[in-house]
């Protein structure tokens, strides 16, 4: 006899995405709580909605950037300040510096190439389209570098957790 599967009334995925992002958000304390010193060759891609509730970004920056922007968190930030809903942080774009606040819940992805380490998180709003992480708009060196990071099956610490939508 097979029984016919019923929709669960927890909401597991809810919970697993917003325990991933407490991992962003505890690493990011760590950096804030070492005055914004990155330890040894660690640095950040962070992409993230920027129409979602919450995001605080200079209008020019919202114009250029209109649905996804990616950071970088390496050598030119500050002022990082991290709180159980989320980040501010100062960054140079084109020379010209801005404060970005973004709450965890925008996060679609969060990067830290120097140990092959990725979290992919479902997107917020309805365009799911957007898979691949979007070219970091702040002023770095290794921006480019972000084009290269690509999950892989090759047993890399890159995490995603789908679990699909019924339809």
């Amino acid at each position: 006899m097979t029984e016919i599967p019923q929709d669960s009334l927890i909401p597991y995925d809810e919970i697993v995405q917003e325990a991933l992002r407490a991992v962003v958000g505890r690493v990011l304390g760590q950096v804030e709580a070492s005055r914004g010193m990155l330890p040894g060759a660690h640095h950040f891609y962070i992409t993230f909605k920027t129409t979602a509730p919450g995001v605080n970004i200079p209008p020019e920056l919202k114009a250029r950037f209109p649905d996804e922007m990616t950071i970088v968190l390496q050598n030119k930030f500050w002022d990082l300040s991290v709180s159980p809903d989320g980040f501010s942080v100062s960054l140079s774009f084109n020379q010209v510096p801005a404060k970005l606040v973004v709450p965890f819940s925008a996060i679609t992805a969060f990067v830290d190439p120097a140990v092959d380490f990725g979290l992919q998180f479902q997107a917020i709003a309805d365009d799911d389209d957007h898979d691949e992480l979007t070219e970091a708009g702040n002023d770095g060196s290794e921006r480019d570098a972000a084009s290269r990071i690509t999950p892989s099956d090759d047993g890399s610490n890159v995490v995603s957790v789908d679990f699909g939508k019924k339809k």
